[in-house]
């Protein structure tokens, strides 16, 4: 197990934080990720990437990502993970080749034949083993190793005692999910979506089959008719926020955020929750008290119930939505901060949902503790008092005693 800690000035710090790899699916919600704390971003190029849906990047969004992320230390991830078939294989060797010449930090594959030229062709950047292979053992592990591959990201199925094995003897890195959505069958080995909607899971093509309703049937009598509550094989998303700091201590080389297709209010709230506790546990790990706030935080962006995935062991029927969706509202996004001007107390602001005079909106950032405020006077961009906000992404201003900074959002309380 890898040396996590010492002894500094007479108190026990962590000298090996964990990466936190955060998802986004464009160049907006990759630079706020990375505002907001992330270490590393993952994105989905317009080839040979899983979630077709998303907003996948084209290689100048790429090399534009690139460079966002070097000023502020931090490093982009490129999803190669569909399941090649023969029509997939043209163009392949030029675009790691491309990917590699911007700085591009890792792949993610799940091909093997990607993961055998990636190493071929001597590129700079490291291949990283997908979840999509279902990782879940030490001895796989090892096969990637002797593969030249550079980390392994495990299946969401891993639980925390496989996790204290795998990190005593693992010769290479591992990525463990600590938050996002749970597939209800194993990672990548799902075939429900092509049966039914012929949408290859395993191409970007995932229809989420298994959230659909169903009528349910016991040697062929309807079971499910008389509570008129159609069937699903729902799970509830996974967040491990109370047990950062066990994951912390094993030596766990990144935590992962599953999400490429979330708001830009999701990722950012989540991942400025999860900076700073990493950070908090981290400067402190001997007296730190779990505080509530982190997980009332994440309850502000998630809309479904959430749970410890496999960290325990095998889910059981309380960590399923069957029979019910199980879905919130979250609180609403309202406010991007552009600017804000100390003498005026005045906030340039960029409206993204309706509010008027008399809302309270909570304003949270990376760099302050969350505030909430009474909106008294609202300005349009020719200064003229209004009393609604009801059109989106329109500039205007708000008068504001807290020193807002640039990139602050605000919601609804």
């Amino acid at each position: 197990m890898k040396n996590v800690s010492q002894i500094i000035d007479g108190k026990r710090k962590i000298i090996k934080k964990p990466e936190l790899l955060a998802p986004a699916g464009n160049l907006e919600k990759l630079k706020t990720t990375i505002m907001y704390g992330a270490d590393a971003v993952f994105v989905g190029g317009k080839e040979f990437s899983l979630r077709s849906q998303a907003s996948n990047f084209t290689i100048d969004d790429i090399k534009e990502a690139v460079e966002f992320a070097n000023g502020y230390g931090a490093h982009i991830h490129v999803t190669c993970n569909i399941i090649l078939h023969q029509d997939n294989l043209k163009g392949i060797k030029e675009y790691l080749k491309t990917l590699d010449e911007i700085g591009v930090r890792a792949i993610i594959v799940a091909d093997p034949y990607i993961m055998r030229i990636a190493k071929e062709l001597k590129l700079r950047l490291e291949v990283h083993v997908s979840t999509q292979l279902s990782t879940l053992n030490l001895k796989a592990i090892q096969f990637y190793a002797d593969m030249g591959m550079d980390r392994v990201v495990l299946g969401r199925e891993t639980t925390f005692e496989d996790l204290k094995v795998i990190m005593e003897k693992t010769p290479i890195d591992i990525e463990y999910f600590i938050h996002g959505a749970m597939c209800i069958h194993y990672s990548g080995r799902c075939m429900l979506s092509n049966y039914l909607s012929r949408r290859d899971a395993n191409r970007g093509g995932c229809s989420q089959s298994c959230r659909w309703y169903y009528d349910l049937y016991d040697q062929g009598e309807l079971v499910n008719q008389e509570k008129d509550m159609p069937f699903s094989m729902s799970s509830k998303d996974m967040a491990l926020v109370d047990h950062i700091g066990e994951l912390i201590e094993l030596g766990v080389d990144s935590f992962k955020i599953e999400g490429r297709m979330k708001s830009l209010h999701y990722i950012a709230t989540v991942v400025s929750t999860y900076r700073k506790l990493i950070d908090a546990y981290c400067d402190n790990p001997d007296e730190f008290q779990f505080n509530d706030f982190y997980r009332q935080e994440l309850n502000k962006a998630a809309n479904r119930a959430l749970c410890h995935g496999f960290f325990y062991d095998n889910p059981t029927k309380d960590e399923q939505l069957f029979n019910l969706r199980d879905e919130h509202p979250t609180q609403e996004f309202v406010i991007r901060v552009l600017d804000y001007d100390q003498e005026k107390k005045l906030a340039k602001i960029e409206q993204r949902n309706y509010f008027q005079l008399g809302d309270k909106v909570e304003f949270f950032s990376p760099h302050h503790e969350n505030i909430v405020v009474d909106i008294h006077k609202i300005y349009n961009e020719d200064m003229e008092a209004i009393e609604v906000a009801n059109h989106p992404m329109e500039i205007l201003y708000i008068e504001i005693d807290y020193p807002v900074q640039s990139h602050d959002m605000g919601r609804k309380v």
